[in-house]
């Protein structure tokens, strides 16, 4: 049964080629009552007729026309109506803020020669850094995402490091922090008028992924301890992790910078929704 009662929100959006040479847009949306999810397809002649904006992360939907399939999960849709739009992400005025911020951090940190290779490379990637999201979908996927994502990493280290300080070197360790996503600045390109958010194929035919690039960026600069936190960050190979946790006698920080990681993704303002 068709219903045009339930509004929406949006999760992910992407346009890709049929096999007959025209482009088909899918969409996921999520009902915000009961948390279940509806896989819509839109084809070129419905997508020719629709503004992108209407599809960033967040956004609140209504179906105005459409076919579903017999089990309701999947839906063929021809018109929409946008009952809310989303924030795109921090305003500039936010970004320098949370820039300000991130790098103020780094006076905490004792060996120079990591303080430093942080504030030259944070004044020479500025422009990149601001914007970046720290995702496509999963967490913290709008226009200035990695910086709130990488600063609540910094809050939970500092919320729990007392329990950890006989154990982990506190420098090395913040800037894993700092460090273990810094390849999304490459990973993902973004449009700043709708929000829209995908991967960079220019990235992909260089590095594997950004934990690759981080970890190779450390290794270049000597912080062994720091790349191999960079590589374990993900937790398990099958989830992007170049060092796998299920390894024996690896050190502790890499426990702890995954969880860290993980703490935000799952818990921080990880929708753009949490910052209105």
């Amino acid at each position: 049964m068709f219903s045009t009662d339930i509004i929406y929100e949006v999760v992910i959006f992407s346009v890709g080629d049929t096999k007959a040479g025209t482009k088909m847009g899918k969409l996921q949306l999520k009902n915000p009552q009961d948390g279940s999810l509806l896989n819509c397809v839109l084809w070129e002649e419905a997508l020719n007729r629709m503004d992108n904006k209407l599809f960033r992360c967040g956004n609140l939907l209504r179906i105005v026309s459409g076919s579903f399939n017999e089990k309701f999960n999947n839906c063929l849709v021809t018109s929409f109506s946008l009952i809310k739009e989303a924030k795109m992400g921090l305003t500039p005025e936010e970004r320098d803020a949370a820039f300000n911020k991130l790098v103020s951090r780094f006076a905490e940190i004792k060996d120079e020669k990591i303080k430093n290779f942080l504030l030259d490379f944070f004044k020479e990637h500025e422009d990149k850094i601001k914007p970046a999201p720290a995702a496509k979908v999963m967490h913290h996927n709008y226009i200035g995402g990695l910086m709130v994502h990488t600063l609540e990493c910094l809050e939970y280290l500092d919320a729990n490091y007392p329990l950890f300080r006989h154990y982990v070197n506190k420098d090395e360790v913040m800037a894993a922090c700092i460090l273990h996503d810094i390849g999304k600045i490459f990973e993902y390109k973004y449009d700043e008028g709708n929000g829209l958010i995908d991967y960079n194929e220019d990235f992909r035919k260089t590095w594997i992924t950004h934990s690759q690039f981080g970890f190779t960026l450390c290794m270049s600069q000597g912080f062994t301890s720091i790349a191999r936190m960079i590589a374990a960050h993900h937790g398990r190979a099958e989830w992007g992790a170049i060092i796998d946790l299920n390894e024996k006698d690896l050190e502790n920080e890499l426990y702890l910078i995954h969880l860290i990681d993980n703490l935000s993704a799952k818990f921080g303002k990880t929708s753009v929704a949490h910052l209105e």
